[in-house]
């Protein structure tokens, strides 16, 4: 949590993110699935829209001052660096803070990071759910003395197959060059 953020209350049911951490990275249960979202442009996208491409998908959202942008750079760089390859990766970037990264707003903020680059967002419940999907913990939390809000969120970055399955997670922070390394034998192997 960050210092001097006061955690607002979330849906009661909501599941803790150690628990949503332990099932991503110990493998204890499925990660991915159908989801229906709107990009950038407006357009409404499915998972299904991306079959036939190795999908890196990253939960976070445009207002995050560092974690955030710095694995959009790095996913970008990883894309960049794949070469001719690259073009079998589709990066994707689904927000969890739907109220204020719109379609319009997210236009303006991922093409920072990659020209390829998506912003998917879509009203609460449909974010809700893809989050759900992905075992994504996020919540709003208030700013003391503020009456703006951030939003504490997990941030791995997750790499799909080509017919949407996971393969792995990337944690935050991961280099460009150890994304290259784990996504090329994926290239090769599923042509």
């Amino acid at each position: 949590m960050l210092l001097g953020a006061a955690p607002m209350t979330h849906a009661q049911g909501e599941r803790s993110a150690g628990e949503l951490m332990d099932a991503v990275m110990f493998g204890k249960e499925p990660i991915g699935g159908p989801f229906t979202l709107v990009d950038h442009t407006g357009k409404p996208r499915t998972d299904a829209d991306f079959r036939g491409k190795l999908m890196l998908i990253y939960f976070g959202f445009s207002f995050c001052p560092d974690v955030c942008p710095t694995d959009l750079m790095a996913i970008g760089q990883a894309v960049d660096k794949l070469g001719p390859g690259g073009d079998a990766v589709q990066p994707l970037f689904v927000t969890v803070d739907p109220d204020r990264d719109t379609p319009a707003h997210l236009a303006d903020y991922v093409p920072f990071f990659h020209s390829r680059l998506l912003g998917l967002t879509g009203d609460a419940a449909q974010v809700r759910d893809a989050a759900r999907l992905y075992r994504v913990f996020y919540t709003k939390v208030a700013i003391e003395g503020a009456a703006e809000y951030t939003v504490d969120h997990s941030g791995f970055i997750y790499l799909m197959d080509r017919d949407g399955k996971y393969l792995g997670f990337f944690p935050p922070g991961t280099p460009p060059d150890r994304m290259v390394a784990v996504i090329k034998p994926h290239l090769s192997a599923e042509r």
